[in-house]
C-alpha cells in the first residue's frame, strides 16, 4: 500500500522467523538506509517527516520493532538484545547485507548494539538523541512505569486519555516530556494522534512497552546500566550524532562527550529542538542527515 503523499513509499508486512513485522519501505538509490524508531513509536510514526525526503535518493527501510506499531506483539523477553537480533534477521529477510543505520532514543541504543555485535550490518551510523551515551535525566513517569501494577495502571490511563482527552491537552502534556518547542499542532497532528490511538489499543502493546522499559532497569541506576560510552572506540564506521539542543531526557552533554571519545565522528546540534529533532525541525534534520549520507 502506497502512503499518501509519498509515492515511492510502501507499507507492508514481512515474515521474520516466527514474527510478522510491519515495515515502511521504498525509494531508489544507494546506499540503503535503515531507520530504527524509539520507545512507544513505530517506523511510520517516528520518521513520517523524513522518509519521503530520504526515499528520493535512497532505498529506505523503517521496520516497526516487535511489540510496536503494526508489528506482531508476542509474549517475549523484550530488550535491546532481542531487538538487535530481530533487526539482524529482518535485514536478511529484505536482502540487506549492510546499510546506513539511523536510530533515535531507544532505537539509537539498538543501533549501537547492532554496530558493536553485528558490525557487518552497519556501513555508517547515525545516533539521534540516543539512549546509551550517559545517565539520562529520568522523569518521574518513566520511573513509575517500571513498578509492578503501577505501570499497568498508567498504561490504562494513557490509553483512556488518548481516546477521551482533547487533542490540545494531549499535545501540551506530551510536549513537556520531549522538550518540544516546535508547532505541536504540526508534529502531533490528528493523523499522528490516530496512529497513537491505534497502537495503544492493540492487544499486547502495553505488555511490550512495559517489558521493554523494565528491561532497561538496573538495581542501582535506571537506564544507566546501558551506557555504552566506554565501548564507543570499538566502532570503526563513520558516525554522526544528531542532537536536539534542548532534550530534557538525554542532555546535549551526552552527545558532546560521545563525540569527543569517538575519533572521526561528527556532531550536529539542532537548536530549538528537544528529544525528537527529526519531527521538531525536520527540514534541518533532513539536510544534516542527507549531507552525511552523501559525503
Amino acid at each position: 500500500m502506497t502512503r499518501q503523499g509519498a509515492s515511492r513509499l510502501h507499507s507492508g508486512f514481512v515474515q521474520v522467523g516466527r514474527l510478522r513485522i510491519h515495515h515502511t519501505y521504498g525509494g531508489r538509490g544507494r546506499p540503503p538506509v535503515l531507520l530504527i524508531h524509539g520507545l512507544g513509536s513505530s517506523g511510520y510514526i517516528e520518521w513520517r517527516f523524513n522518509l519521503p525526503a530520504l526515499a528520493r535518493r535512497h532505498r529506505i527501510f523503517a521496520p516497526d520493532l516487535p511489540g510496536f506499531g503494526r508489528s506482531e506483539k508476542p509474549r517475549a523477553r523484550y530488550g535491546i538484545p532481542y531487538f538487535a537480533r530481530t533487526i539482524d534477521r529482518y535485514m536478511d529477510r529484505v536482502g540487506l547485507a549492510s546499510a546506513i543505520v539511523v536510530g533515535t532514543s531507544l532505537g539509537g541504543r539498538i543501533a549501537l548494539e547492532l554496530a558493536l555485535e553485528f558490525p557487518r550490518r552497519v556501513s555508517r551510523l547515525v545516533l539521534v538523541n540516543a539512549l546509551g551515551l550517559g545517565r539520562p535525566q529520568v522523569q518521574l513517569v518513566y520511573g513509575l512505569v517500571t513498578l509492578p501494577k503501577i505501570g499497568e495502571a498508567l498504561m490504562r490511563v494513557a490509553r483512556t486519555a488518548l481516546d477521551a482527552a482533547p487533542a490540545a491537552v494531549i499535545r501540551r502534556v506530551a510536549g513537556r516530556y520531549v522538550g518540544a518547542s516546535s508547532d505541536l499542532e504540526r508534529t502531533m497532528d490528528d493523523s499522528y494522534l490516530d496512529d497513537m490511538r491505534e497502537m495503544y489499543s492493540a492487544e499486547g502493546y502495553a505488555d511490550a512497552y512495559l517489558g521493554t522499559i523494565r528491561s532497561l532497569v538496573h538495581p542501582n541506576a535506571l537506564l544507566g546500566a546501558h551506557d555504552l560510552s566506554p565501548r564507543l572506540p570499538r566502532i570503526k564506521v563513520p558516525t554522526l550524532f544528531i542532537w536536539g539542543a534542548d532534550d530534557p531526557l538525554f542532555p546535549l552533554e551526552h552527545a558532546t562527550r560521545a563525540h569527543a571519545s569517538l575519533p572521526g565522528s561528527r556532531l550536529a546540534v539542532i537548536e530549538g529542538a528537544g528529544h525528537t529533532p527529526q519531527t521538531e525541525r525536520p527540514d534541518e534534520f533532513n539536510r544534516v542527515l542527507g549531507n552525511f549520507i552523501d559525503d
